[in-house]
Parts: C-alpha cells; sequence; structure tokens
C-alpha cells in the first residue's frame, strides 16, 4: 500500500493510543459483504479444525483459538492491504514489519470470563527499551453486544512489570488494578482494531446464545520472535499470485500443499476459565 493511501492516518495519534491505552480502532473499515464471507470462511475452517487432534485449542470452556492458512480466507489480502492496517504497522512496528500468524477466536454460549492476562511474556524491548515490538489486530464477524461475551481490557497496562508473577498471568491480588481501568469493546460488524496483546485483556462470559467469532492476524517488529510460536504456510502457486507488497511483509513457509497446523502457541492458564 502506498505511503500517499496512507498518509491520511496520523502516525502520532496511531502511537499515542497503542503506546497510551494499548489498542485503537477503525470504524467501519470492511464492508458488511467483506465481513460476512469472513464468517462464513471461520465456520469452515472451525468444523475441519475440530475434526482433527490438535486443531482446535481450548481458551477456556465453549472457547476456542484455531491458526488458518492464509490463503484458506478470501479476504486475506484485501485485510493486510487495507491502509489503516498498513498505516498502524508502519508506525509502530516500521517499514520491514512481518505479519506471523493468522487465526481466529470464538467464544461460544456458555464461555466463562478468562483470567487476566496477557498473550506472552513482555520482552526485553518492552520491559527495559520502552518499545512495542508487535501487534494484534482483531476484526469482529458480528455486533458484539453486552451479552455476547465481549473482549475487556485494561488501558496502559502493556507496561506493567508482572516480575514475581507469572509473565503471563498477574497474581488476583492485582485484579483491583484491572478492573479499574476495565474497558469492554462493543464493536460492529465492518470495525478492526489494533492492541499491544501486552496490555492485560481477558474475554468476558458470553451469557448469549450466539458464538461471537473473531479473527485474529499478528504482526511483529524485525526484532520480534512471535514467528517461532506460528506456523504460517501458502502453497507456492498462491505466493506467486500475491502482489508483491504482501510478500514482503509475510513471514512464512512456502510449500507444494498445505500441513495441518499443529498450534505450538497454546496457553495454560486460559483452559479452565473463571466464574464471575
Amino acid at each position: 500500500m502506498s505511503n500517499a493511501m496512507e498518509s491520511k492516518y496520523d502516525t502520532g495519534a496511531i502511537m499515542g493510543g497503542l503506546y497510551g491505552d494499548g489498542i485503537i480502532a477503525c470504524k467501519g473499515a470492511f464492508s458488511p459483504a467483506w465481513v460476512a464471507q469472513l464468517k462464513e470462511d471461520i465456520e469452515t475452517l472451525f468444523a475441519e479444525a475440530r475434526a482433527r487432534p490438535g486443531g482446535a485449542l481450548e481458551r477456556g470452556p465453549c472457547r476456542y483459538y484455531v491458526e488458518v492458512h492464509p490463503e484458506r480466507v478470501r479476504g486475506f489480502v484485501e485485510l493486510v492491504t487495507h491502509p489503516w492496517v498498513t498505516a498502524v504497522c508502519r508506525a509502530v512496528l516500521g517499514a520491514d514489519y512481518k505479519v506471523v500468524e493468522a487465526g481466529f477466536d470464538i467464544p461460544f454460549p456458555g464461555a466463562m470470563h478468562q483470567p487476566w492476562h496477557r498473550d506472552f511474556p513482555a520482552p526485553d524491548a518492552t520491559l527495559a527499551g520502552r518499545r512495542l515490538n508487535s501487534l494484534a489486530f482483531n476484526i469482529t464477524t458480528v455486533d458484539v453486544t453486552e451479552e455476547i461475551g465481549p473482549f475487556e481490557i485494561a488501558p496502559g497496562t502493556q507496561w506493567d512489570d508482572l516480575a514475581g508473577h507469572d509473565p503471563m498471568f498477574p497474581g488476583k491480588e492485582l485484579y483491583p488494578r484491572y478492573e479499574a481501568r476495565a474497558q469492554r469493546k462493543l464493536p460492529n460488524v465492518g470495525d478492526i482494531s489494533a492492541r499491544s496483546a501486552l496490555t492485560i485483556h481477558r474475554g468476558t462470559a458470553n451469557r448469549s446464545q450466539l458464538s461471537r467469532p473473531v479473527f485474529v492476524l499478528g504482526v511483529d517488529a524485525p526484532d520480534a520472535r512471535n514467528a517461532e510460536k506460528h506456523d504460517l504456510q501458502v502453497t507456492r502457486r498462491y505466493w506467486e499470485s500475491l502482489p508483491e507488497e504482501v510478500r514482503a511483509h509475510l513471514t512464512c513457509r512456502v510449500v507444494d500443499s498445505l500441513e495441518d497446523i499443529y498450534q505450538a502457541h497454546t496457553i495454560e492458564g486460559l483452559r479452565m476459565g473463571i466464574t464471575m
């Protein structure tokens, strides 16, 4: 995506949001038809993942995470070349950012509150260098309400040093800090957010009769190591069909045929969930 098309998005506002609260959003980034297609793909891929061992990871009762092959998502190129997405990546991660993860999270009816957590331990680049070197983009496929288990985040906590605690799961004595800051996010179809996965957050209880599928795109700066936790693959035919601007920012294996993904990024602390 050209810098000219990105220029309508202010770098200072992007960095201020992600270095401040730790989360920003772009309303109405995608059309309802595009999101409906994404939801169809997620439903197909989830059924396939549940049918094979290790295909869908439990992230709590009635809640799953699945990593996917980019070419199985029909709107993947439109997502990674969206001018807001590329502007955010360039502003925070630099011109040589790399897409390292594609997947989705689904809390079904009956999903409980997750414990407060971050998605991986904070790297030295953040704790000592005070720099964010990775981002997670989330695209909801349904209009989110309080009943459907919205995402909850404690702004500003991407900088918290959890020394003396589990590096991903703060002790319950710290919960009042997060609950005092907590914001529940209620995006609508078409919206996209970007956040630091280090900002303390949790999924909340789904008390509705609907699922809440959300697509996840993980992006790294050159010095980050999150690609090691994932296995992004594309076939040679798909790779050759991609625009150069996409290939330049994709960390993946190029294979003759797609292989099943056995996910390495398990988060055991989320499997039980908590009741509230």
